[in-house]
């Protein structure tokens, strides 16, 4: 009886060891899957927060990168004189892009084009124009070698210059310089190094200026990075008719290029008016300028249609639209029909207007 007992008990034992054992089993084989699950979960919603995480890091740059383009946008430049006095909303049947325009028959005095042809702007480098007359006139040795001294460099408005202190170039070399590529140290070289000094050369160019007959013309130094260099399309017509007669001025404004050996350095100037290489175009002689207060400026005599014009462009607002300018007068004077007039002395008084154009 003993013995049935005992192996009732172990029978029982068993089976419960069994059980227990099936459970334990089921229960590691779900185990795994149920860990892999929970990992997906984590997995799934860490990449979301990642992914959360990322889009705000780009909707923040976003944000800032928007406002830093606003802050630049809102940065004003610095307008030029006539932009200021309102003169660049004047419009004209030629569309031009200058502020003020004048055309002229240099012949015959006739006035064909107008455009706010009495007002006083600075001129920007168009004074290297009455540089050059003055040097020209004063019939000094062109071979005179001139050393860039510290004095030439810009203080005004801080532009640089191929022509280091210490430079030394012929008289000739730097007049070549100041009036084909606007040498700015060079244009103040020929002044500072005048007999008398800088002062009697403004002096000179002032009166030279009240000679031929610019009465609203007023020169402060030669190189025209000074706003004080004021005149009028008026008064700048009347100073390339009288520089157009100056053979070596005529030369040296319309050469296209020129070297210049500075030490062991050989120096490629260029002129700063792209029509003078332009074969469609006879040009006598030319002077382009810039400085902010003045705005994009050209002067110049070509030769169209048989008649010998000289073109006043002040204040253009882009640097090409001067240009621009000067092709829309070209092809509106070869359109024009040339109406018979009476010869009068150049820049006497201004008759024969037979257009003004300002609206």
């Amino acid at each position: 009886m003993s013995c049935f007992k005992n192996l009732l008990t172990c029978v029982n034992f068993r089976k419960i060891s069994w059980f227990f054992g099936l459970i334990t089993f089921f229960f590691a084989l779900g185990l795994p899957q149920a860990e892999a699950t929970q990992y997906k979960r984590k997995h799934a919603k860490s990449s979301k927060s990642t992914v959360v995480a990322k889009r705000n890091i780009s909707r923040t740059f976003v944000a800032v990168k928007r406002k830093t383009a606003v802050r630049a946008e809102i940065i004003p430049l610095r307008p030029s004189f006539g932009h200021i006095a309102g003169l660049q909303g004047s419009r004209d049947s030629l569309d031009l892009k200058s502020s003020v325009a004048l055309v002229i028959d240099q012949d015959t005095s006739e006035v064909l084009f107008s455009k706010n042809d009495k007002a006083v702007l600075p001129i920007a480098s168009l004074t290297k124009l009455m540089t050059g007359l003055v040097v020209s006139e004063a019939h000094l040795p062109m071979n005179e070698v001139i050393t860039i001294s510290q004095e030439d460099v810009d203080t005004e408005k801080g532009s640089s210059s191929r022509l280091r202190v210490g430079t030394e170039l012929s008289r000739g070399e730097l007049l070549h310089l100041a009036l084909m590529s606007s040498e700015n140290r060079a244009a103040h070289a020929l002044g500072r190094s005048y007999p008398g000094g800088l002062s009697v050369f403004v002096s000179l160019m002032n009166a030279k200026a009240k000679l031929i007959g610019m009465n609203d013309t007023n020169y402060a130094e030669p190189t025209g990075l000074s706003s004080k260099n004021q005149s009028s399309a008026r008064d700048l017509a009347k100073l390339v008719n009288v520089a157009y007669g100056d053979p070596l001025l005529r030369e040296l404004s319309t050469s296209p290029g020129h070297q210049v050996a500075v030490g062991k350095r050989t120096l490629q100037y260029n002129n700063t008016n792209r029509l003078v290489k332009n074969p469609s175009w006879q040009i006598g002689i030319q002077k382009t300028g810039y400085i902010t207060e003045a705005g994009q400026c050209l002067v110049m005599q070509a030769k169209v249609a048989g008649r010998k014009i000289i073109m006043i462009f002040l204040d253009s607002a882009g640097k090409l639209s001067r240009i621009g300018d000067a092709e829309r007068v070209r092809r509106w004077v070869e359109s024009t029909p040339i109406s018979p007039i009476v010869s009068a002395p150049f820049m006497g008084p201004l008759l024969n207007e037979r257009v003004a154009l300002v609206q």
